[in-house]
């Protein structure tokens, strides 16, 4: 049975909220986990959808997964079974194609669905494709019929005669991409540098994971990363960082409902552009240490936003930022170039009202600040997920998020945390 979020708008927000594990560095870590036989101990995993059913993934090909305690895991993975991957679970998940390169640098083949995820447009792994190739691995595609009926694509990988030494320069700044490569690296004979590697600070605590492992990499956080293949992994203990997009996420909401709030745990050197901009709004921010203190603004002025990879504004947080710019004074600017249906939340905030004209799938016109009213909407991705529940939060009205299952994926417990800083919000089925 679905959920929904009801929501009832002009609450004041005061208080504190906590920063969880990061989403998008637990996943490779624990696909990263794969390369070895011995056990693995990670630390402040977030209990989000994600996670779990990445867990139910590799527990299904035969890793023994133990809750040490309520965020730490034991994870071993000494006779697990490619071929025992859940197709389904896999094609509901875009992050599984995490799996890719921890599983052919340990076994050599796998055959893997289309991965899953967010609808925020056409997102191919060709780029994975053709780095992987240039490792050497033989790469098919294939029609897959699901339930006698629709097509989906089916790759079989299967690692060949690895060249000694490997320039992989990867199509686009793809996070995914890089990670896949370094894990399917660093078991390979020689050296092999990855080129246009992304930057994003999940890149590097896979990469500092991996080191912990015993595997021997240079140059994460700059785009060009080599590593140098070992023969075998060492299991390791890893604390997972705090999400610097939920951290972001937080400081939005607060801003954007004009709240006291105090955000915690808040990495903040991975967000120095973000915060600086944020202050440029008109927004006074007071940074203590890894807390971000936020007080309500007075004007509020947004000319352009455009995301760029790291160390730009993550793509991750311009939906939230839409919304916010919904407040500001005058036309704001965005500008996102990485999917082409990253955008689509912004027809949901037409629906309450706000002034938007969407130029192309990329780019869109905002003229506020205008008063959102309540209404119905419904998510198409994670992060529109977390966006339209702050439009909610500020908005006349009830607001009804109508598939809960987005925001889940990636945020734990939302409404737990936001009714302890005064949104009134609940989970109906």
């Amino acid at each position: 049975m679905s959920e929904k979020l009801v929501i009832k708008g002009g609450s004041q927000l005061v208080g504190e909220i906590d920063v969880r594990g990061s989403k998008n560095a637990a996943t490779p870590i624990l696909s990263a986990t794969l390369l070895t036989s011995q056990p693995c101990i990670l630390d402040n995993l977030p209990k989000i959808t994600d996670v779990f059913k990445m867990l139910e993934i590799m527990e299904k090909m035969g890793s023994k997964v133990e809750f040490i305690s309520d965020r730490k895991i034991r994870v071993e993975s000494k006779d697990i079974d490619p071929k025992k991957l859940d197709f389904d679970l896999v094609s509901q998940m875009r992050s599984s194609i995490l799996l890719v390169g921890s599983l052919i640098s340990r076994f050599g083949y796998l055959e893997i669905p289309h991965p899953g995820g967010c609808i925020i447009g056409s997102r191919s792994i060709d780029t994975h494709i053709s780095g992987l190739k240039k490792l050497g691995v033989f790469v098919e595609e294939n029609g897959l019929k699901k339930n006698g009926a629709k097509q989906l694509n089916k790759y079989k990988f299967r690692a060949e005669k690895r060249p000694n030494n490997t320039e992989v320069v990867l199509d686009e700044f793809s996070v995914t991409a890089t990670e896949n490569i370094i894990m399917a690296s660093v078991l390979c004979k020689g050296k092999t540098t990855i080129k246009i590697a992304a930057a994003e600070p999940h890149v590097r605590e896979l990469v500092l994971f991996l080191k912990k492992m015993g595997a021997k990499i240079k140059g994460e956080e700059t785009h060009t990363i080599s590593i140098t293949g070992v023969d075998s992994l060492s299991g390791a203990e890893y604390f997972i960082p705090y999400d610097y997009v939920e951290a972001g996420t937080f400081i939005l909401l607060a801003v954007a409902g004009k709240g006291k709030i105090d955000v915690k745990n808040v990495p903040v050197n991975d967000l120095s552009l973000f915060l600086h901009k944020i202050n440029s709004f008109g927004v006074k921010l007071k940074v203590k240490k890894d807390i971000v203190q936020i007080s309500p603004w007075k004007k509020l002025k947004i000319d352009k936003i455009q995301t760029m990879p790291h160390p730009g504004i993550p793509t991750d947080l311009q939906s939230p930022l839409g919304v916010l710019s919904t407040q500001a004074e005058g036309l704001t600017l965005i500008h996102d170039p990485l999917y082409e249906g990253r955008l689509k939340y912004l027809e949901e905030l037409n629906k309450m009202g706000a002034e938007i004209v969407l130029c192309d799938p990329h780019r869109a016109i905002i003229n506020g600040p205008t008063k959102l009213q309540g209404t119905k909407l419904d998510p198409l991705d994670l992060r529109s997920g977390a966006a339209l529940i702050i439009a909610g939060i500020i908005a006349e009205g009830t607001t009804i998020i109508r598939d809960v299952t987005q925001a889940d994926r990636g945020y734990e417990e939302i409404e737990n945390r936001l009714l302890k800083i005064g949104a009134d919000i609940k989970r109906e089925k």
